[in-house]
């Protein structure tokens, strides 16, 4: 390859990684976030805050003497009255009533239960939702950026001219160390 040509090269090479990398900025972040959200759902859920609150009830009370009126007044006494929705019967012991945003489960036998209150998460849900590809147009928009990534990637590796840091000398080090960890984690993990 000719100095010219190289030189040609090059300067394309830092405008595709320079401006796919700023187009693709907000969208890597908003995968990368999720994606640490998504590897940890067995600790968190990372679309929804629960929030339990228990509950007792003072009152000897059976299925057949709940009523509207007693599940109104229960209701009122934790001021979510106003979000009721309905009740019904798991089983001849218990009481389950449907609020917005949650419900509330009363056990009848030992008078106690608890509100389950139930709401978006901030940021997360938002971003779980794209990663979770909501739409036929952001499915292709994904794939999109999947593309652009690996544009970023490979004209990242000629962005350094001859250096101790370049492609053929430390770099080469690099990208091998950085494949051996997926090969080692599909050796052992599999």
């Amino acid at each position: 390859m000719s100095s010219n040509s190289l030189k040609v090269f090059r300067k394309w090479n830092r405008i595709l990684h320079r401006d796919f990398g700023y187009f693709f900025f907000g969208l890597t972040i908003i995968y990368c976030l999720s994606g640490i959200a998504l590897n940890h759902k067995k600790d968190w859920n990372p679309n929804y805050n629960i929030t339990y609150k228990e509950i007792s009830i003072s009152e000897n009370i059976t299925q057949s003497s709940v009523t509207l009126d007693w599940v109104m007044t229960l209701l009122r006494k934790y001021d979510e009255d106003d979000h009721y929705k309905k009740y019904y019967f798991p089983d001849k012991n218990s009481v389950k009533i449907f609020i917005d945003n949650g419900s509330v489960s009363i056990d009848l036998g030992s008078k106690t239960g608890y509100i389950e209150k139930i709401s978006k998460r901030p940021l997360f849900f938002e971003i779980n939702f794209l990663h979770y590809n909501p739409g036929r147009w952001w499915l292709w928009f994904s794939d999109i950026f999947c593309v652009g990534l690996i544009i970023i990637a490979i004209s990242g590796l000629f962005i350094i001219a001859k250096s101790k840091n370049s492609l053929t000398r430390r770099g080469v080090w690099l990208i091998i160390a950085g494949l051996v960890v997926p090969v080692l984690a599909l050796f052992f993990l599999k």
